[in-house]
């Protein structure tokens, strides 16, 4: 049983993993969004948002250990003057991960791994309240109540085929909405 496993393994020795996930930490850092696997993009989240978290404590302890994390004196940096002040309102989430769909070459699931904009403040409007229609909004309703005709069936669709034995009418016996009349019953003549 898989108890108290803090981290995947990602089928590699621990050397390559920590390597592939400082790599992937840069990268993420850098260009702020990279797609790779789900089951990396997992692994890497966590490490990337406690990078943010080092990032908004900005001491010189917090420096360093963000350094021993990435080994990029860039990145670093960037962290601590750009990204960690675009989340100060935020307790963590910095990131997301969208799925993208399959690989083609092995099928594994990929998937986009961002940190989040930066939050714009909006205008919130209160529930209660509601908004006031526009022109175009008051028009749409007016559209609706109008159904348009089907469109007849044209020569070249109907040309090959032969219409079935429920669908030709025969005069007479034509019933409501164009339903051929059940045996017994008079049909309305308008």
């Amino acid at each position: 049983m898989r108890h108290a496993i803090a981290h995947r393994k990602l089928g590699r020795s621990p050397g390559h993993r920590k390597a592939l996930l400082r790599n992937m930490m840069n990268a993420l850092v850098r260009s702020e969004r990279i797609e790779t696997t789900v089951a990396k993009a997992k692994e890497v989240r966590r490490l990337a948002d406690r990078l943010i978290t080092l990032g908004k404590k900005d001491t010189t302890q917090a420096r360093r250990r963000a350094f021993s994390m990435l080994s990029d004196k860039k990145n670093t940096a960037k962290i601590f003057a750009t990204l960690a002040s675009r989340f100060t309102g935020r307790e963590g989430g910095y990131t997301r991960i969208v799925r993208t769909g399959y690989r083609v070459g092995d099928g594994a699931e990929m998937a986009i791994l961002e940190y989040l904009p930066a939050e714009e403040k909006t205008a919130k409007t209160k529930k209660g309240k509601k908004k006031k229609k526009t022109e175009k909004e008051k028009e749409k309703p007016a559209a609706k109540t109008t159904k348009a005709a089907k469109p007849a069936r044209t020569a070249k669709k109907t040309a090959g085929k032969k219409p079935s034995p429920a669908r030709e009418k025969k005069e007479g016996t034509e019933g409501e909405k164009g339903k051929p009349a059940k045996k017994g019953k008079k049909t309305k003549e308008s």
